[in-house]
């Protein structure tokens, strides 16, 4: 029953991934993630895998064997953007800082 309720849990949050990792792969846009965050994330992940192997839980490595795939997708596009001069989410703009109306 417990790693039913895990499967669960890592299905949705694992998946709950695909659609932004869509995004990114199809426009190549990723000016609205931090890199600083997405890094942190990625290694986070990353660490949380190692984790599962070390205490042999099946939900928890398959979860973030995917994750970490697409994380890993995202932080390269978002890398290569920056790297290449596209805009990027690092500073506040006009329109991510605008009041919201009431």
């Amino acid at each position: 029953m417990t790693d039913a309720i895990g499967i669960v849990a890592a299905l949705l949050t694992t998946l709950s991934f695909v659609p932004q990792a869509i995004l990114a792969i199809r426009t190549r846009q990723t000016a609205g993630i931090s890199l600083v965050m997405y890094s942190m994330f990625t290694i986070g992940v990353a660490v949380w895998l190692v984790y599962g192997l070390l205490i042999g839980s099946l939900p928890v490595i398959l979860s973030n064997t995917v994750t970490l795939v697409l994380a890993s997708v995202i932080l390269t596009i978002k890398i290569r953007s920056v790297s290449s001069g596209q805009p990027s989410a690092q500073g506040a703009t006009a329109a991510t800082s605008a009041p919201i109306a009431s």
